[in-house]
């Protein structure tokens, strides 16, 4: 064998692991009313919407975060900022505002009530999450979004943890997967030094969770039905994952993801 084969082996043996934390934003006025926000009412959180965040920030202030990913609608970037000031190890990060995790845009329907929306995909003879209203986004329009986002974050984390935090494989950083789900704010990254928090909107973490379990092959959490995974992330909802990559040349491709729970809501139910 080759030198530069032995050499290719040896780097194809190391990974990274990370934690990755979706949010839901909290509750806007239109959210509460029951209308649809989509992409051009760029609405600011309620007065519960506050408070949900602050309590976000609150159960996740002791949990280690080295980057951050935040939808530029406002909603998402005043929750993000509502966590961050609660958070020391968010103290010198920069949040990176990204379009790709914009809302699923419902077009025509947008300002009108989740109901008429699934009257509409009634009179089309379409299922209601699976229905795109006149000039919205279709699910795999923002499929894609949600694909070459989660492209972007793992060359970003790959880039800037890989020389530091990459590890042999035979010594995994993690808890197994066996490993109880305790119902604490840090389950499944207690000891992960890279962790990515991204905040985003509901219908795009529909979307995203899909991706995961039925193309990136994501575990479901044990005692989780697919229906429930696939479910609409409450205000303030919050998913764990944890996702391992390799470097192959200068790129970093995923090599295993699972979840470690979803739409858990505990700091806003205290």
């Amino acid at each position: 064998m080759r030198y530069s084969s032995i050499v290719k082996l040896q780097q194809n043996m190391k990974a990274l692991t990370f934690g990755l934390t979706l949010v839901r934003h909290g509750e806007t006025q239109y959210n509460k009313e029951g209308l649809l926000q989509g992409q051009l009412i760029d609405a600011p959180l309620s007065e519960s919407g506050l408070q949900q965040a602050e309590a976000a920030g609150c159960y996740l202030k002791h949990v280690l975060f080295s980057n951050v990913f935040v939808s530029d609608m406002l909603r998402a970037r005043q929750t993000a900022e509502t966590i961050m000031k609660h958070n020391t190890s968010c103290l010198g990060l920069q949040a990176v505002w990204d379009p790709l995790l914009k809302e699923k845009s419902f077009g025509t329907a947008e300002g009108r009530r989740v109901q008429d929306l699934r009257e509409m995909a009634k009179a089309a003879g379409q299922n209601f999450l699976d229905f795109t209203p006149p000039e919205g986004e279709t699910q795999e329009q923002v499929k894609e979004r949600v694909k070459e986002f989660v492209e972007k974050m793992l060359q970003k984390i790959g880039a800037e943890h890989w020389q530091e935090r990459g590890v042999e494989e035979t010594s995994p950083p993690v808890p197994a997967e066996t490993s109880p789900v305790e119902g604490t704010a840090d389950d499944g990254v207690r000891g992960v030094p890279v962790h990515a928090l991204v905040v985003t909107h509901g219908a795009l973490m529909r979307v995203a969770l899909r991706f995961f379990v039925d193309e990136l092959h994501c575990s479901v959490p044990p005692g989780s039905s697919k229906e429930h995974v696939f479910s609409l992330s409450p205000n303030t909802g919050l998913c764990r994952f944890i996702i391992t990559v390799r470097k192959e040349e200068d790129t970093f491709k995923l090599s295993g993801i699972r979840c470690v729970f979803v739409h858990r809501e505990d700091h806003v139910q205290q």
